[in-house]
Protein backbone atom coordinates (compact mmCIF):
# COMPACT_ATOMS: atom_id res chain seq x y z
CA UNK A 1 0.00 0.00 0.00
CA UNK A 2 3.09 2.56 0.70
CA UNK A 3 4.62 1.95 -2.43
CA UNK A 4 1.08 2.12 -3.91
CA UNK A 5 0.62 5.88 -2.68
CA UNK A 6 4.74 6.55 -3.60
CA UNK A 7 3.89 5.76 -7.02
CA UNK A 8 0.74 7.43 -6.81
CA UNK A 9 2.31 10.71 -5.75
CA UNK A 10 5.19 11.13 -8.14
CA UNK A 11 2.98 10.23 -11.22
CA UNK A 12 0.48 13.19 -9.97
CA UNK A 13 3.83 15.22 -10.22
CA UNK A 14 4.79 14.64 -13.77
CA UNK A 15 1.46 15.42 -14.52
CA UNK A 16 1.04 18.73 -12.45
CA UNK A 17 4.96 19.42 -14.03
CA UNK A 18 3.82 18.35 -18.04
CA UNK A 19 0.46 18.05 -18.67
CA UNK A 20 -0.79 20.89 -16.32
CA UNK A 21 1.76 23.17 -16.51
CA UNK A 22 2.07 23.94 -13.09
CA UNK A 23 5.32 25.24 -11.70
CA UNK A 24 7.78 22.94 -10.33
CA UNK A 25 8.25 24.28 -6.66
CA UNK A 26 4.64 24.70 -6.04
CA UNK A 27 3.89 21.27 -7.71
CA UNK A 28 6.57 20.00 -5.32
CA UNK A 29 4.43 21.65 -2.01
CA UNK A 30 1.13 20.59 -3.13
CA UNK A 31 1.93 16.81 -3.83
CA UNK A 32 4.31 16.89 -0.57
CA UNK A 33 1.43 17.93 1.15
CA UNK A 34 -0.96 15.31 0.03
CA UNK A 35 1.68 12.85 0.45
CA UNK A 36 1.57 13.47 3.42
CA UNK A 37 -1.40 13.19 5.07
CA UNK A 38 -2.32 10.05 3.02
CA UNK A 39 0.84 8.47 4.70
CA UNK A 40 -0.49 9.37 8.29
CA UNK A 41 1.71 12.15 9.44
CA UNK A 42 -0.56 13.99 11.68
CA UNK A 43 -1.94 17.39 10.53
CA UNK A 44 -0.20 19.30 12.55
CA UNK A 45 3.47 18.22 12.15
CA UNK A 46 2.85 18.79 8.13
CA UNK A 47 4.00 22.29 8.33
CA UNK A 48 6.93 21.69 10.31
CA UNK A 49 7.87 18.32 7.94
CA UNK A 50 7.71 20.79 4.83
CA UNK A 51 9.97 23.68 6.86
CA UNK A 52 12.44 20.73 7.97
CA UNK A 53 12.46 19.23 4.44
CA UNK A 54 13.47 22.73 2.87
CA UNK A 55 15.90 23.44 5.65
CA UNK A 56 17.75 19.63 5.22
CA UNK A 57 18.47 20.37 1.85
CA UNK A 58 19.22 24.02 1.60
CA UNK A 59 21.21 24.46 4.78
CA UNK A 60 24.27 22.68 2.52
CA UNK A 61 23.29 23.75 -0.62
CA UNK A 62 22.05 27.43 -0.81
CA UNK A 63 25.36 29.11 -0.23
CA UNK A 64 27.52 26.47 -2.78
CA UNK A 65 25.02 27.24 -5.18
CA UNK A 66 24.68 30.94 -4.90
CA UNK A 67 28.42 31.45 -4.71
CA UNK A 68 29.10 29.08 -7.38
CA UNK A 69 26.87 31.00 -9.89
CA UNK A 70 28.05 34.00 -8.91
CA UNK A 71 32.27 33.12 -9.70
CA UNK A 72 30.62 31.27 -12.97
CA UNK A 73 29.40 34.56 -14.28
CA UNK A 74 32.21 36.54 -12.97
CA UNK A 75 33.97 33.54 -15.54
CA UNK A 76 31.69 34.04 -17.97
CA UNK A 77 31.01 38.00 -18.05
CA UNK A 78 35.30 38.74 -17.79
CA UNK A 79 36.17 36.50 -20.92
CA UNK A 80 38.37 34.13 -18.70
CA UNK A 81 35.55 31.28 -19.48
CA UNK A 82 36.71 31.53 -23.58
CA UNK A 83 40.27 31.06 -22.63
CA UNK A 84 39.49 28.19 -20.67
CA UNK A 85 37.46 26.67 -23.77
CA UNK A 86 40.29 27.79 -26.17
CA UNK A 87 42.65 25.84 -24.31
CA UNK A 88 40.37 22.63 -23.03
CA UNK A 89 40.07 21.90 -27.25
CA UNK A 90 43.63 23.15 -28.00
CA UNK A 91 44.57 20.23 -25.65
CA UNK A 92 41.94 17.84 -26.78
CA UNK A 93 40.34 18.90 -30.06
CA UNK A 94 36.72 19.49 -30.68
CA UNK A 95 36.73 15.71 -31.73
CA UNK A 96 37.95 14.42 -28.27
CA UNK A 97 36.28 16.68 -26.20
CA UNK A 98 33.89 15.03 -25.03
CA UNK A 99 36.88 12.81 -23.12
CA UNK A 100 38.76 15.31 -21.81
CA UNK A 101 35.38 16.97 -20.00
CA UNK A 102 34.56 13.15 -18.56
CA UNK A 103 38.33 13.27 -17.61
CA UNK A 104 38.59 16.91 -15.64
CA UNK A 105 35.28 16.02 -14.20
CA UNK A 106 36.43 12.59 -12.59
CA UNK A 107 39.75 14.54 -11.00
CA UNK A 108 37.49 17.44 -9.89
CA UNK A 109 34.68 14.75 -8.75
CA UNK A 110 37.62 12.75 -5.88
CA UNK A 111 37.53 15.71 -3.86
CA UNK A 112 34.90 17.42 -4.33
CA UNK A 113 30.76 16.86 -3.04
CA UNK A 114 28.77 16.67 -5.93
CA UNK A 115 26.81 19.66 -5.40
CA UNK A 116 29.86 21.67 -5.13
CA UNK A 117 31.47 19.97 -8.53
CA UNK A 118 28.59 20.93 -10.41
CA UNK A 119 28.52 24.42 -9.75
CA UNK A 120 32.02 24.87 -10.46
CA UNK A 121 32.13 22.91 -13.91
CA UNK A 122 29.06 23.59 -15.24
CA UNK A 123 30.40 27.23 -16.55
CA UNK A 124 33.30 25.51 -17.89
CA UNK A 125 30.75 23.81 -19.94
CA UNK A 126 28.65 26.66 -21.27
CA UNK A 127 31.70 28.16 -22.06
CA UNK A 128 32.53 25.53 -24.21
CA UNK A 129 29.47 25.14 -26.15
CA UNK A 130 29.13 28.82 -26.61
CA UNK A 131 32.43 28.84 -27.93
CA UNK A 132 32.19 26.25 -30.82
CA UNK A 133 28.60 25.91 -30.83
CA UNK A 134 28.30 22.52 -29.83
CA UNK A 135 25.67 20.12 -28.55
CA UNK A 136 25.27 21.55 -24.76
CA UNK A 137 23.64 18.01 -23.58
CA UNK A 138 26.31 16.13 -25.83
CA UNK A 139 29.28 17.78 -24.61
CA UNK A 140 28.19 17.92 -20.63
CA UNK A 141 26.81 14.55 -19.62
CA UNK A 142 30.24 13.30 -19.61
CA UNK A 143 31.42 15.82 -17.07
CA UNK A 144 28.14 15.09 -14.56
CA UNK A 145 28.59 11.58 -15.24
CA UNK A 146 31.68 11.32 -13.87
CA UNK A 147 30.96 13.70 -10.76
CA UNK A 148 28.01 11.53 -10.23
CA UNK A 149 29.86 8.26 -10.37
CA UNK A 150 32.83 9.24 -7.80
CA UNK A 151 29.55 10.72 -5.36
CA UNK A 152 28.02 7.08 -5.42
CA UNK A 153 31.46 4.83 -5.35
CA UNK A 154 34.28 6.65 -4.19
CA UNK A 155 35.77 8.08 -0.63
CA UNK A 156 36.12 10.78 0.50
CA UNK A 157 32.31 11.37 -0.83
CA UNK A 158 30.06 11.10 2.26
CA UNK A 159 28.39 8.11 1.66
CA UNK A 160 30.99 5.65 0.61
CA UNK A 161 32.84 6.66 4.00
CA UNK A 162 29.69 6.25 5.93
CA UNK A 163 29.44 2.66 4.78
CA UNK A 164 32.41 1.81 4.93
CA UNK A 165 32.12 2.71 9.09
CA UNK A 166 29.19 1.00 9.29
CA UNK A 167 30.27 -2.40 7.18
CA UNK A 168 33.98 -2.34 8.86
CA UNK A 169 34.85 -2.11 5.21
CA UNK A 170 38.63 -0.88 4.14
CA UNK A 171 38.99 2.05 2.83
CA UNK A 172 42.04 1.76 0.51
CA UNK A 173 40.53 -1.26 -0.78
CA UNK A 174 37.56 0.21 -0.97
CA UNK A 175 38.98 3.17 -2.85
CA UNK A 176 40.85 0.99 -5.15
CA UNK A 177 37.88 -1.37 -5.70
CA UNK A 178 35.82 1.96 -6.40
CA UNK A 179 38.24 3.26 -8.98
CA UNK A 180 38.07 0.16 -11.35
CA UNK A 181 34.17 0.19 -11.18
CA UNK A 182 34.22 3.87 -11.88
CA UNK A 183 36.25 4.11 -14.99
CA UNK A 184 34.18 1.48 -16.98
CA UNK A 185 30.88 3.46 -15.52
CA UNK A 186 32.42 6.91 -16.66
CA UNK A 187 33.12 5.66 -20.09
CA UNK A 188 29.77 3.77 -21.01
CA UNK A 189 27.65 6.06 -19.09
CA UNK A 190 29.24 9.38 -20.40
CA UNK A 191 31.15 9.76 -23.66
CA UNK A 192 29.57 6.73 -25.11
CA UNK A 193 25.85 6.93 -24.49
CA UNK A 194 25.67 11.34 -25.23
CA UNK A 195 27.02 10.44 -28.44
CA UNK A 196 23.07 9.28 -28.68
CA UNK A 197 22.13 12.86 -27.36
CA UNK A 198 23.70 15.15 -30.12
CA UNK A 199 19.74 16.22 -31.16
CA UNK A 200 18.77 17.29 -27.60
CA UNK A 201 18.02 21.00 -28.11
CA UNK A 202 18.46 22.84 -25.04
CA UNK A 203 17.11 25.93 -23.99
CA UNK A 204 18.84 29.56 -24.26
CA UNK A 205 20.08 29.71 -20.56
CA UNK A 206 21.19 33.20 -19.45
CA UNK A 207 23.45 32.08 -16.39
CA UNK A 208 26.33 31.66 -17.79
CA UNK A 209 26.07 33.36 -21.44
CA UNK A 210 28.88 35.03 -22.11
CA UNK A 211 27.74 38.79 -22.15
CA UNK A 212 27.03 40.76 -25.04
CA UNK A 213 30.95 43.12 -25.98
CA UNK A 214 29.92 46.60 -24.87
CA UNK A 215 32.04 49.74 -26.23
CA UNK A 216 33.88 50.34 -22.97
CA UNK A 217 34.62 46.64 -22.65
CA UNK A 218 37.62 47.94 -24.91
CA UNK A 219 39.06 49.72 -21.90
CA UNK A 220 39.29 45.89 -20.19
CA UNK A 221 42.14 43.81 -20.96
CA UNK A 222 41.01 40.10 -20.72
CA UNK A 223 43.06 38.14 -18.27
CA UNK A 224 45.09 35.77 -19.20
CA UNK A 225 44.63 32.42 -19.56
CA UNK A 226 46.76 31.21 -16.36
CA UNK A 227 44.69 33.94 -14.60
CA UNK A 228 40.86 32.09 -15.99
CA UNK A 229 42.16 28.46 -14.82
CA UNK A 230 43.44 29.47 -11.59
CA UNK A 231 40.34 31.73 -10.49
CA UNK A 232 37.91 28.74 -12.46
CA UNK A 233 39.46 25.93 -10.06
CA UNK A 234 40.69 27.73 -6.91
CA UNK A 235 37.64 25.96 -5.04
CA UNK A 236 39.01 22.80 -5.90
CA UNK A 237 42.67 23.54 -4.79
CA UNK A 238 41.86 24.87 -1.90
CA UNK A 239 39.35 21.95 -0.89
CA UNK A 240 42.08 19.38 -2.13
CA UNK A 241 44.58 21.31 -0.13
CA UNK A 242 42.71 21.42 2.90
CA UNK A 243 41.68 17.80 2.86
CA UNK A 244 45.09 16.84 2.07
CA UNK A 245 46.81 19.23 5.39
CA UNK A 246 45.22 17.33 8.03
CA UNK A 247 47.10 14.55 7.52
CA UNK A 248 50.51 16.79 7.22
CA UNK A 249 49.66 18.88 10.58
CA UNK A 250 50.86 17.07 14.06
CA UNK A 251 47.74 15.87 16.05
CA UNK A 252 49.05 17.93 18.74
CA UNK A 253 48.28 20.93 16.34
CA UNK A 254 44.37 21.33 17.71
CA UNK A 255 44.27 25.33 16.67
CA UNK A 256 46.02 24.57 13.47
CA UNK A 257 43.21 21.88 12.51
CA UNK A 258 40.42 24.33 13.70
CA UNK A 259 41.84 26.73 10.87
CA UNK A 260 42.08 23.66 8.64
CA UNK A 261 38.61 22.65 9.22
CA UNK A 262 37.25 26.41 9.03
CA UNK A 263 39.08 27.23 5.74
CA UNK A 264 38.25 23.58 4.04
CA UNK A 265 34.50 24.21 4.76
CA UNK A 266 32.65 24.04 1.23
CA UNK A 267 31.38 27.32 1.97
CA UNK A 268 34.15 29.30 2.88
CA UNK A 269 36.24 28.04 0.07
CA UNK A 270 33.40 29.17 -2.04
CA UNK A 271 33.29 32.84 -0.47
CA UNK A 272 37.24 33.40 -1.01
CA UNK A 273 36.80 32.31 -4.17
CA UNK A 274 34.52 34.96 -5.12
CA UNK A 275 36.32 37.76 -3.57
CA UNK A 276 39.56 36.62 -4.96
CA UNK A 277 37.71 36.47 -8.61
CA UNK A 278 36.15 40.00 -7.65
CA UNK A 279 39.97 41.28 -8.10
CA UNK A 280 41.37 39.04 -10.76
CA UNK A 281 38.68 39.16 -13.42
CA UNK A 282 37.22 42.59 -12.15
CA UNK A 283 39.48 45.30 -10.23
CA UNK A 284 42.69 44.06 -11.43
CA UNK A 285 41.54 44.36 -15.06
CA UNK A 286 40.33 47.58 -14.59
CA UNK A 287 36.40 47.08 -14.04
CA UNK A 288 35.10 49.19 -10.83
CA UNK A 289 33.59 47.12 -8.31
CA UNK A 290 29.99 48.53 -9.10
CA UNK A 291 30.09 46.23 -12.54
CA UNK A 292 31.37 43.13 -10.84
CA UNK A 293 28.24 43.77 -8.05
CA UNK A 294 26.50 43.99 -10.41
CA UNK A 295 27.56 40.61 -12.28
CA UNK A 296 26.94 38.73 -9.14
CA UNK A 297 23.46 40.29 -8.63
CA UNK A 298 22.25 39.24 -12.18
CA UNK A 299 23.67 35.72 -11.25
CA UNK A 300 21.84 35.50 -8.39
CA UNK A 301 18.08 36.28 -10.02
CA UNK A 302 19.23 34.03 -12.65
CA UNK A 303 19.02 30.84 -10.05
CA UNK A 304 16.37 31.74 -7.97
CA UNK A 305 13.99 29.32 -9.55
CA UNK A 306 16.52 26.90 -9.28
CA UNK A 307 16.55 27.32 -5.54
CA UNK A 308 13.28 26.66 -5.39
CA UNK A 309 12.91 23.79 -7.18
CA UNK A 310 15.59 21.79 -5.11
CA UNK A 311 13.69 23.57 -2.18
CA UNK A 312 10.91 21.91 -3.14
CA UNK A 313 12.30 18.54 -3.46
CA UNK A 314 13.74 18.60 -0.49
CA UNK A 315 10.55 18.55 1.11
CA UNK A 316 9.53 15.55 -1.02
CA UNK A 317 12.07 13.65 0.58
CA UNK A 318 11.55 14.97 4.11
CA UNK A 319 8.13 13.80 3.99
CA UNK A 320 9.15 10.18 2.44
CA UNK A 321 11.70 9.99 5.56
CA UNK A 322 9.46 11.06 8.45
CA UNK A 323 6.01 8.76 7.14
CA UNK A 324 8.63 5.76 7.75
CA UNK A 325 8.39 4.87 3.72
CA UNK A 326 12.38 4.05 3.22
CA UNK A 327 12.23 1.48 5.95
CA UNK A 328 8.77 -0.20 5.28
CA UNK A 329 10.33 -0.71 1.95
CA UNK A 330 13.58 -1.68 2.96
CA UNK A 331 12.30 -4.42 5.00
CA UNK A 332 9.62 -5.59 2.81
CA UNK A 333 12.81 -6.37 0.30
CA UNK A 334 14.92 -7.91 2.58
CA UNK A 335 13.58 -11.71 2.62
CA UNK A 336 13.92 -12.00 -1.05
CA UNK A 337 16.12 -15.16 -2.24
CA UNK A 338 18.41 -12.99 -4.53
CA UNK A 339 22.03 -12.93 -4.04
CA UNK A 340 23.25 -10.33 -1.51
CA UNK A 341 25.06 -7.83 -3.58
CA UNK A 342 22.41 -7.93 -5.99
CA UNK A 343 19.28 -7.31 -3.20
CA UNK A 344 21.83 -4.53 -1.90
CA UNK A 345 21.82 -2.86 -4.74
CA UNK A 346 18.09 -3.53 -5.54
CA UNK A 347 16.94 -2.38 -2.28
CA UNK A 348 18.80 0.78 -2.23
CA UNK A 349 17.85 1.30 -5.97
CA UNK A 350 13.90 1.34 -5.18
CA UNK A 351 14.47 3.42 -2.08
CA UNK A 352 16.14 5.73 -4.40
CA UNK A 353 13.56 5.54 -6.63
CA UNK A 354 10.89 6.41 -3.70
CA UNK A 355 13.09 9.12 -1.55
CA UNK A 356 15.25 11.30 -4.00
CA UNK A 357 18.24 11.74 -2.01
CA UNK A 358 21.36 8.60 -3.06
CA UNK A 359 23.05 9.45 0.48
CA UNK A 360 20.01 9.02 2.36
CA UNK A 361 19.01 5.74 -0.24
CA UNK A 362 22.57 4.47 1.09
CA UNK A 363 22.49 5.00 4.66
CA UNK A 364 18.78 3.59 4.90
CA UNK A 365 19.08 0.34 2.93
CA UNK A 366 22.29 0.14 4.86
CA UNK A 367 20.64 -0.15 8.46
CA UNK A 368 18.61 -2.81 6.64
CA UNK A 369 21.45 -5.40 5.22
CA UNK A 370 23.87 -5.08 8.17
CA UNK A 371 22.37 -8.12 9.54
CA UNK A 372 22.11 -9.78 6.49
CA UNK A 373 26.16 -9.34 5.77
CA UNK A 374 27.05 -9.76 9.41
CA UNK A 375 25.20 -13.54 8.82
CA UNK A 376 27.17 -14.29 4.93
CA UNK A 377 30.90 -14.15 4.12
CA UNK A 378 30.17 -11.26 1.53
CA UNK A 379 32.61 -8.78 1.20
CA UNK A 380 32.48 -6.21 2.80
CA UNK A 381 34.04 -3.62 0.55
CA UNK A 382 31.54 -4.97 -2.12
CA UNK A 383 29.03 -4.63 -0.34
CA UNK A 384 29.68 -0.73 -0.20
CA UNK A 385 30.17 -0.09 -3.69
CA UNK A 386 27.07 -2.24 -4.37
CA UNK A 387 25.00 0.00 -2.29
CA UNK A 388 26.85 2.89 -3.95
CA UNK A 389 25.55 1.91 -7.43
CA UNK A 390 22.11 1.07 -6.42
CA UNK A 391 22.08 4.84 -4.47
CA UNK A 392 22.82 6.38 -8.48
CA UNK A 393 19.60 4.40 -9.93
CA UNK A 394 16.07 5.98 -10.89
CA UNK A 395 17.46 9.64 -10.27
CA UNK A 396 13.78 11.20 -11.68
CA UNK A 397 11.88 14.12 -10.55
CA UNK A 398 12.30 13.68 -6.42
CA UNK A 399 15.48 14.11 -7.20
CA UNK A 400 17.52 17.73 -6.65
CA UNK A 401 20.02 15.91 -8.89
CA UNK A 402 17.25 16.10 -12.00
CA UNK A 403 16.17 19.46 -11.58
CA UNK A 404 19.33 20.77 -11.14
CA UNK A 405 20.44 19.17 -14.91
CA UNK A 406 17.18 20.24 -16.13
CA UNK A 407 17.10 23.96 -15.18
CA UNK A 408 20.62 24.79 -15.47
CA UNK A 409 20.98 22.97 -19.08
CA UNK A 410 17.49 24.66 -20.20
CA UNK A 411 15.58 21.04 -21.39
CA UNK A 412 12.90 19.83 -20.86
CA UNK A 413 11.62 17.07 -18.50
CA UNK A 414 11.03 14.37 -21.22
CA UNK A 415 14.55 15.16 -22.12
CA UNK A 416 15.95 14.91 -18.93
CA UNK A 417 14.87 11.81 -18.42
CA UNK A 418 16.10 10.61 -21.73
CA UNK A 419 19.75 11.98 -21.10
CA UNK A 420 20.21 12.34 -16.93
CA UNK A 421 18.01 9.88 -15.72
CA UNK A 422 19.50 7.03 -18.41
CA UNK A 423 22.69 8.20 -17.71
CA UNK A 424 22.21 7.68 -14.22
CA UNK A 425 20.23 3.77 -14.87
CA UNK A 426 23.55 3.19 -16.90
CA UNK A 427 26.22 4.03 -14.58
CA UNK A 428 24.18 2.20 -11.62
CA UNK A 429 23.64 -1.29 -13.54
CA UNK A 430 27.57 -0.72 -15.07
CA UNK A 431 28.38 -0.54 -11.34
CA UNK A 432 26.82 -3.76 -10.25
CA UNK A 433 27.94 -5.28 -13.10
CA UNK A 434 31.41 -4.57 -11.75
CA UNK A 435 31.08 -5.44 -8.64
CA UNK A 436 29.57 -8.81 -9.70
CA UNK A 437 32.69 -9.56 -11.53
CA UNK A 438 35.18 -8.79 -8.73
CA UNK A 439 33.16 -10.46 -6.42
CA UNK A 440 34.04 -13.95 -8.70
CA UNK A 441 37.61 -12.85 -8.00
CA UNK A 442 37.49 -11.57 -4.23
Amino acid sequence: MVFTIVLLSLLLLIIFITYFKINTFLAFLIVSILAAIVLGIPLAKIPGTVEKGIGSIMGGLTLIIVLGAMLGKLIAHSGAAENIATVMVRLFGVKHLQWGMAFTGFIVGIPLFYGVGFVLLVPLIFSIVYKYKLPLVYIGLPMLAALSVTHGFIPPHPSPVALVVLFNANMGLTLIYGLLIAIPAIIIGGPLFSKTLKNIKAGKSEIFQPAEPKPEDENYPKPGAFNSFFTALLPVVMIVLFTVLPYVVPKEATFMHEIIAFLGSANIVMLIAVFYAMFSLGIFQGRPIKEVMSVYADAVKDIAMILLIIAGSGVFKEVMEASGVSLKLAEALQGLPIHPLILAWMITAIIRGCIGSATVAALTAASVLLPLLQATNINPNLMVLSIGAGSLMFSHVNDSGFWMFKEYLGISVKDTFRSWSMMEAIVSTVGLIGVMILSLFI
